[in-house]
């Protein structure tokens, strides 16, 4: 006869019944594959109005317990299908997150975006040895954000107030162009431009490396395709806005091997239900982010609203029978 203790044990392994729907998918999509499947979720489209709880949506360190708590155990040799739906977060985070995750599958891993893998969650994708994406699905530009700044727009915007007073045609006119960039320039903190620009090479030469080594790894002209793709997705001036949305046609124009979801309607429809669970997951409960492999081994951030004089206070908590997430702000990063 199992204790009490045991019983509730036995319970909280079980989760909820959002848990128990969406685990029941992701070990059919495993079936159907023959790979291992790790989904990566944010709630940042369920949640975007939370205050404070932003570093816990984003990419961030902590997210290499959730992977390391979900990769323990797996079989290597069956590769990984990692499924991406994140905002994008912190670069450091990022590069030490796709580090280990070859370290551990070395580059036999295939990124599937179901809906919107952004910024750093590109950069992610870009790392893999492909990227499986639907109709509806989107990557976004991977140049880097500096205090909520496009790195790239800072940089352009400071070089061209440098343009603009060099080329005065007169004294006048020269302090007539420095009174009109004063105060712009003014906002901006010491030492700005040269972590934008080191962000901006960083981030490139991250990517460039990633696409060399695994989607290229055995393509005579990878440094060339590579240059193209990173050249384009880490453009301020070519892709307009951080959130543009880059659908699977342009990627694939750019040389980004793409595979599409509509090729194979079991996969398609597979992958979709596994979405559609997740979704339904973090719009429904307290989950911020969901880390979770197909034996139902979980790492879950979840937050508690509470009342304080009337204001919501966003409260990390672990979701029943979860390991518990240390939430908080960290230093400042360039993000993506």
């Amino acid at each position: 006869m199992p204790t009490l203790n045991e019983i509730l044990n036995e319970t909280q392994s079980v989760g909820s019944g959002f848990d128990v729907v969406r685990r029941k998918y992701i070990k059919e999509l495993s079936d159907y594959t023959g790979r291992n499947v790790i989904i990566y979720y944010s709630g940042w489209l369920q949640k975007p109005m939370l205050p404070g709880l932003a570093p816990l949506l984003q990419v961030n360190d902590n997210d290499k317990n959730g992977f390391m708590a979900t990769i323990h155990n797996l079989v290597r040799t069956r590769g990984l299908d990692l499924l991406l739906h994140t905002p994008g977060g912190d670069i450091a985070a990022t590069e030490s997150l796709v580090d280990y995750l070859r370290k551990m599958f070395g580059t036999n891993i295939r990124a599937i975006v179901p809906q919107l893998a952004m910024s750093a969650g590109t950069m992610i994708a870009l790392s893999c040895k492909e990227i499986v994406m639907g109709k509806q699905s989107n990557l976004g530009p991977i140049d880097p954000q500096i205090s909520m700044c496009p790195a790239r727009g800072v940089l352009e915007e400071f070089r061209k107030a440098q343009e603009e007073i060099r080329d005065a045609k007169t004294d006048q006119d020269r302090v007539a162009r420095v009174a009109t960039w004063q105060p712009i320039i003014a906002k901006y903190t010491p030492a700005l431009i040269g972590e934008c620009s080191k962000a901006v090479d960083w981030s490139a030469a991250m990517v460039i490396e990633w696409l060399k080594t695994g989607m290229f790894a055995a393509d005579d002209k990878a440094e060339e395709k590579a240059q193209r793709i990173v050249t384009e997705l880490n453009s301020h001036e070519e892709t307009k806005t951080h959130a543009r949305h880059i659908h699977a046609d342009r990627l694939r124009e750019l040389g980004v091997k793409i595979t599409t979801l509509e090729e194979d309607e079991k996969l398609q429809d597979a992958v979709l239900t596994v979405h559609h669970a997740c979704i339904n997951t973090l719009g429904q409960t307290g989950a911020l982010k969901i880390i979770e492999n197909q034996e139902s081994i979980s790492f879950i951030v979840a937050a508690a609203v509470q009342q304080l004089s009337g204001i919501p206070i966003p409260m990390p908590q672990p979701m029943p029978g979860q390991p518990r997430s240390q939430g908080g702000p960290e230093s400042p990063q360039p993000e993506l």
